[in-house]
C-alpha cells in the first residue's frame, strides 16, 4: 500500500508582513489616540466629566430674624432639607422597587412619581419634597435611589403661632415674604445667596466639597415695638369677646402714647402661619389697616373739640336735646331715649346724637370737618404697613345740614383701627398727634400739634365721665385708674342704606386718664349676642388688655378703687 507524502502549507511571507506592521502599528495607534485624549481634547473631555461630578450649588443666605421690643424671637428661619432628583439618572438607574420604596417615604403615588419624572426627564433638577424632616431626610438617603439627593434650604418659624400671624404676616415656600413686615421688609431680611462647587457621585449626593465661589450674606435682624406679652394678652382677650358675642371678626391696636409705639396689634379672625392650609385670603389681612368703617360716635370727642375752639361752648354748656328726636330737612336723628338737657360733658357721656348735631350745626360749617382732617383721618399714618387703607373724609366740608350732623356722630366718614387710635392719642398726649410705628428706634416724622393742651386734658376730664357711673361704658373701667374713653356703636353700611341689625362696636380709650400712657382701640364686628352696645362688648376688653398693660409696666394708679364704675346707662348708639 503506496502512502502520499505530506504536503506542507508554508504562509506566504506577504501574511507575515502583514501582522508585523499590526503588531508595530497598534502601539502607535495607541500612542497617539493617548495624545489626542491628553493634548487636543483633554479641555473638552474634563469638561464633559466635570459636568456630570462637579456642580456649582447655591448656597441659601439666613434670613434675618425678627425679634419683639425685649428681644423675643417673633420670627426665626431654621436649615431644613428637602428631597430632589436628577430625572434622567433616576429613571434609568433606579429599579421599580427603588422608586416603590422611594414614592412611599415621601407619600406619593409610585405611579405619579414616575409620570412626573418623565414629564421632567430633560431637566437635571427636579423637587421631589420641599423641608422634610431630618429624620425622613435620613430615610430617604438610606434607600441609595440612583439621582435622588438633599439641598440644604431654610424654612420659617413663628413661635407665636397666630398671635403675630397678621402683623409678620408669612414668607412662601422659598422664604421670601409674602405678606405683612416679612413683605415690607423683604429687602432688609432676604440676604444674598452663596454659591460653591462640588463634587457628586453617580447617586447625585455631595462627596467633596471643591472650592467655594461666594459666601452667603444673611439678613439683617428687624426690632419691632411690639411686646409680646401685651400682643397675647390682646390676643387672647379680643379672640374671647369675638366668641362671646358671636361676632364676625374683631380687631385691636395699643398704642404707647409717649413714643407712638404699637404695642399690641390682633385681629380676629386669625391664621397660624406655620401652618400653610390656614393661609387663606380672608384670614390673612390685617383688619387693624386694611379694613375700614363708619366709626359712629366715637367721633363725638372732635365734634366736641371743635365746639371748644370756638371759645362758645366749655364742657358745662348746656345743650337741649329735648324730646330726643331731631329733624334736619327730611331726615331724623334719634338718641335711644330722651336725655333732656345735657351739659357738653354730658353729650359724651350719654352718647347722645341729638346733642353731637346740635353743636355740630350750630359751629360755623366745617369746624369738625377741619378737625377730623387735622387728626389725620382720610390718609394712611405712615406705618408703612403693605395695604394700609387711606379711610375717607371728603376733600371739601359739606353744606348740606343732613351731613354736617351725621358727620358730628361718625357717620359720612370710614377709617381704620390706626388711623382712629392715632387721633385718640394726640388727646393722650396734650395735643401731640403721633407718627406711630412697629419699627423700634427706627426715624419717624416728629408729632404735629393739632390742639392744644388745655383742650386735650379738657376733653380727658369729658371722657372719664364714660366710663364712670351713669356712663356708656363703665365695663371699660379699671379699679385704681382713671379710664378716659369713648363709646361707638355704628349701623353697618348696606346695599340702599343702613342695616337695622347689623352693628360695628368700638370702643377707643386711655389710661391714667391724669398722665395718659397706654391707649387702645377695640372693635367688634356684628357681634350677634344679646348685646351690641360696644360698652358691654368692647369695654371688658380695653379693661382686661390695658388692666394687664399698666401692671406689666409699673404704671403708678390714679384713682382709688371704688372710682370704678359699676353700672350701664344707655344712650344715643353708644
Amino acid at each position: 500500500m503506496s502512502h502520499r507524502p505530506e504536503t506542507v502549507h508554508t504562509p506566504p511571507a506577504w501574511r507575515r508582513g502583514v501582522v508585523l506592521v499590526l503588531l508595530l502599528a497598534l502601539p502607535l495607534v495607541l500612542m497617539a489616540r493617548a495624545v489626542s485624549l491628553q493634548l487636543l481634547e483633554g479641555d473638552f473631555l474634563q469638561g464633559q466629566g466635570d459636568q456630570r461630578h462637579l456642580r456649582v450649588e447655591s448656597l441659601p443666605a439666613h434670613r434675618g430674624t425678627i425679634h419683639d421690643r425685649h428681644g423675643e424671637p417673633l420670627a426665626i428661619s431654621a436649615p431644613v432639607d428637602s428631597v430632589w432628583a436628577d430625572p434622567g439618572v433616576t429613571l434609568d438607574e433606579a429599579d421599580p422597587a427603588q422608586l416603590q420604596a422611594l414614592a412611599g417615604q415621601l407619600g406619593l403615588d409610585a405611579a405619579t412619581l414616575r409620570a412626573d419624572l418623565e414629564a421632567r426627564r430633560s431637566r437635571e433638577f427636579f423637587y421631589l419634597r420641599r423641608h422634610v424632616d431630618p429624620a425622613l431626610a435620613d430615610e430617604v438617603m438610606s434607600l441609595e435611589v440612583p439621582g435622588v439627593a438633599l439641598q440644604r434650604e431654610y424654612r420659617r418659624f413663628y413661635p407665636a403661632g397666630e398671635v403675630t400671624g397678621h402683623v409678620l404676616g408669612f414668607t412662601d415656600i422659598d422664604d421670601r415674604g409674602q405678606e405683612g413686615l416679612e413683605l415690607a421688609y423683604e429687602d432688609w431680611l432676604s440676604g444674598e445667596p452663596g454659591a460653591k462647587r462640588v463634587l457628586r457621585d453617580r447617586l447625585g449626593r455631595n462627596i467633596e466639597d471643591v472650592e467655594r465661589l461666594r459666601e452667603p450674606a444673611p439678613g439683617r435682624d428687624l426690632h419691632l415695638t411690639i411686646d409680646k406679652r401685651l400682643q397675647y394678652i390682646a390676643y387672647r382677650e379680643l379672640k374671647a369677646a369675638v366668641e362671646r358675642n358671636d361676632a364676625l371678626g374683631g380687631s385691636l391696636v395699643l398704642l404707647d402714647v409717649k413714643t407712638g409705639d404699637i404695642l399690641a396689634m390682633v385681629n380676629q379672625p386669625s391664621f397660624n402661619p406655620n401652618r400653610r392650609q390656614d393661609i387663606t385670603g380672608g384670614r390673612y389681612r390685617n383688619r387693624a389697616v386694611t379694613d375700614i368703617y363708619e366709626p359712629g360716635s366715637v367721633m363725638k370727642p372732635f365734634t366736641v373739640l371743635a365746639a371748644l375752639r370756638s371759645g362758645r361752648y366749655t364742657p358745662d354748656t348746656p345743650v337741649e336735646t329735648e324730646p330726643g328726636v331731631m329733624r334736619v330737612g327730611t331726615h331724623t336723628v334719634r338718641d335711644v331715649r330722651n336725655f333732656g338737657e345735657l351739659t357738653v360733658t354730658g353729650v359724651l357721656r350719654k352718647s347722645s346724637n341729638v346733642g353731637a348735631a346740635r353743636i355740630a350745626l350750630d359751629l360755623d360749617n366745617g369746624r369738625v370737618w377741619q378737625v377730623f382732617n387735622e387728626m389725620g383721618l382720610g390718609r394712611p399714618t405712615g406705618v408703612a404697613f403693605p395695604g394700609e387703607a387711606a379711610g375717607f373724609v371728603s376733600a371739601m366740608p359739606s353744606e348740606r345740614p343732613v351731613e354736617r350732623a351725621t358727620l358730628a356722630f361718625g357717620y359720612g366718614l370710614s377709617v381704620t383701627n390706626l388711623q382712629l387710635a392715632r387721633a385718640y392719642a394726640a388727646i393722650a398726649a396734650d395735643g401731640m398727634l403721633p407718627a406711630p410705628g412697629l419699627l423700634a428706634d427706627a426715624e419717624r416724622q416728629p408729632a404735629e400739634r393739632v390742639m392744644t393742651a388745655e383742650h386735650a386734658r379738657q376733653l380727658r376730664e369729658m371722657l372719664t365721665e364714660v366710663t364712670r357711673s351713669g356712663g356708656t361704658a363703665t365695663q371699660a373701667a379699671i379699679p385704681g385708674y382713671q379710664v378716659a374713653g369713648k363709646t361707638g356703636t355704628s349701623r353697618k353700611a348696606v346695599a340702599g342704606g343702613y342695616a337695622d341689625s347689623r352693628y360695628i362696636s368700638t370702643f377707643a380709650g386711655m389710661a391714667p386718664a391724669s398722665d395718659p400712657r397706654f391707649m387702645a382701640v377695640i372693635t367688634i364686628d356684628e357681634p350677634r349676642g344679646e348685646d351690641y352696645y360696644a360698652g358691654p362688648v368692647a369695654g371688658p376688653v380695653f379693661r382686661a388688655v390695658v388692666g394687664d398693660a399698666l401692671r406689666l409696666y409699673n404704671i403708678t394708679p390714679d384713682a382709688p378703687v371704688e372710682d370704678a364704675g359699676v353700672t350701664v346707662a344707655q344712650g344715643g348708639r353708644p
